[in-house]
């Protein structure tokens, strides 16, 4: 198994080499989808890569899926259930891609991983568990034996990732706090997350996305301004640079952030709101403004 530590605009990429199979899960965000190709294929050396898999599919998890497929054109592609018809049909909007802002090479599905089953990976059965929270169709894989978590943003070493169901107006606080119960009950000795290093102190990492949880759920303001924080984040990693006035355009045609305006903060005009997000940015350290274009830090 290979673990491969992406940069937060990609997700990890967990690959399993086995008698038979080598499997890729999450690919990565397109703008790194020649990186990820090239990882993948230095590594199998003459093998063919059999299957891809995805824990969920937003952009940064499945963004390499097409240019996989085009270096293996045999590869078999799995899916979380639930938008199997979307990915057919291709709709960028139920997918989330137009909502976010963010970019996807359309791919093909060749099925789905059906929770409470088990897959062979690395020559091994691995457990397909439902994680939603962070995204409804989500799923974790377990490997029992080694008790090995392949969490994806249901769990990272310091948290989790943003409940977009909570952008929507979808109440899913409770649905993270059952996963992570979920993940307690696994009792993982190892855990590879969707972002940031691998990590063995469960117990503590449990500990500090339930804090985080309770936090969210006791303020929803507070997720809310992290959410659109993140999301601004995450581009910015993409831009690495672009004027101030075009990331607060983008932000304004945006349009999870057009909701979690009207539903959060809506006595400040819009662009007020946009342009007080670059400003905490830079007070995070998380961004530089400096005459009049907008540098991504840290």
């Amino acid at each position: 198994m290979f673990f491969f530590e992406r940069g937060w605009l990609s997700a990890n990429n967990i690959l399993l080499l086995g008698p038979d199979d080598a499997a890729l899960v999450d690919t990565g965000y397109c703008s790194h989808a020649e990186q990820t190709v090239e990882l993948v294929a230095s590594t199998l050396d003459m093998r063919p890569l059999t299957h891809v898999l995805n824990t969920h599919l937003h952009s940064d998890h499945c963004g390499g899926n097409a240019a996989l497929q085009a270096r293996w054109p045999d590869v078999q592609t799995w899916i979380a259930p639930g938008q199997a018809a979307q990915v057919q049909d291709w709709d960028p909007v139920a997918l989330s891609y137009t909502p976010t802002g963010q970019s996807c090479p359309r791919f093909r599905a060749d099925g789905v991983l059906q929770p409470g089953s088990a897959v062979t990976l690395g020559g091994r059965p691995w457990q397909v568990h439902a994680a939603p929270g962070h995204d409804p169709h989500s799923i974790v894989l377990f490997e029992p034996e080694r008790r090995l978590l392949i969490s994806a943003d249901a769990l990272w070493e310091h948290g989790f990732g943003v409940v977009f169901p909570e952008i929507e107006g979808v109440h899913a606080f409770v649905e993270v706090g059952a996963t992570l119960d979920i993940i307690e009950q696994l009792q993982p000795a190892v855990v590879l997350p969707g972002h940031g290093a691998l990590f063995t102190d469960v117990a503590a990492a449990l500990v500090e996305a339930r804090r985080k949880l309770a936090g969210f759920v006791a303020d929803p303001l507070k997720h809310a301004r992290y959410a659109a924080k993140v999301l601004l984040k995450y581009k910015l990693l993409e831009w690495q640079q672009i004027p101030a006035s075009d990331a607060v355009a983008w932000a304004l045609a945006t349009p999870y952030f057009g909701t979690l305006h009207a539903r959060y903060f809506a006595d400040a005009t819009a662009t007020a709101w946009a342009q007080g997000l670059l400003a905490e940015l830079e007070r995070s350290g998380a961004a530089e403004v400096r005459d009049g274009m907008l540098y991504n830090r840290g």
